[in-house]
């Protein structure tokens, strides 16, 4: 017969063996990633200056081209008033000036959710340090709401690019107006989250910048509304002109406030890299 202590060394035997088992299993199955070298490297900066460009761009081709061999068909309106300033979508929904325009904004769409993600993570690196709780949680909400406010604004000018007024103008209607709250609100949540524990925090460099364009945007929006209606109820002349004029305003400083993550992350580098995997 065994005593309590045989007894009590036979069942631990098992299972000191199964874990022995166990952590050479584990061991064995180790896969590590050897860093070989860069592929290819490429500044952010670059890479969103050309995302900048893309669009200004196709934006200056349009309009020099659409004024000097369509002006007939750019500057066309429901009322039929006198005309001087085409509107961006009259001179992006002709041919060929169309396809220029949506090749451009399909090309730009990658760099821009890059931008995005980046700008997700950096501020979710600054919350990190934030000390007070509810600081901390309006900082991370506000965080996510520019995330995704930049994802809805982005699908929203692809919308616009791809459903012309000249094609369907009650859907590019409507997705213009969604383009245009949901970049106001993008700006309003970064130039807000720039603000928050600065006492702690190092202040957000472009914080006044956005804060400018925040202002800028909400006076061109507002010019842009009046006008609308001036035009669409009215019937008044150059009416029109002026929306087109707010119209240029409202996209040259959403053009701007996207271009200046060179400014918040100028140092940070795109890399793809070459990787071998080696299992022990």
């Amino acid at each position: 017969m065994l005593n309590d202590a045989q007894e009590e060394l036979a069942q631990s035997l098992p299972r000191a063996n199964y874990r022995i088992n166990e952590a050479e299993n584990v061991k064995s199955s180790l896969i590590v990633v050897e860093h070989k070298g860069d592929l290819w490297t490429c500044a952010l900066r670059k890479i969103c200056l050309t995302a900048l460009w893309l669009p200004l761009g196709a934006l200056i081709f349009c309009y020099v081209t659409a004024s000097l061999f369509q002006a007939d068909d750019i500057h066309e309106t429901h009322c039929r008033v006198y005309n001087v300033v085409p509107s961006i979508s009259a001179i992006t929904g002709i041919s060929p000036q169309r396809y220029v325009w949506r090749i451009c904004i399909a090309y730009h769409l990658g760099p821009r959710l890059l931008i995005g993600s980046l700008y997700f993570n950096y501020h979710k690196e600054r919350t990190l340090h934030i000390t007070d709780e509810q600081m901390r949680l309006t900082a991370t909400k506000l965080g996510k709401a520019c995330y995704w406010l930049n994802l809805v604004e982005l699908f929203a000018l692809t919308g616009v690019t791809y459903v012309s007024n000249r094609e369907n103008y009650f859907i590019h209607e409507k997705i213009f107006i969604i383009f245009m709250v949901a970049s106001l609100l993008h700006m309003l949540c970064r130039a807000r989250i720039g603000c928050i524990a600065n006492d702690v925090l190092e202040p957000v460099r472009t914080n006044k910048i956005v804060w400018n364009l925040f202002f800028i945007a909400i006076a061109a929006t507002t010019g842009l509304i009046i006008f609308f209606l001036r035009h669409r109820l009215l019937c008044r002349p150059l009416a029109f002109t002026w929306f087109s004029v707010c119209e240029y305003i409202l996209a040259t400083t959403n053009m701007v406030f996207h271009a200046i993550v060179v400014l918040d992350l100028p140092f940070h580098e795109v890399k793809v890299v070459y990787s071998e995997r080696k299992s022990n």
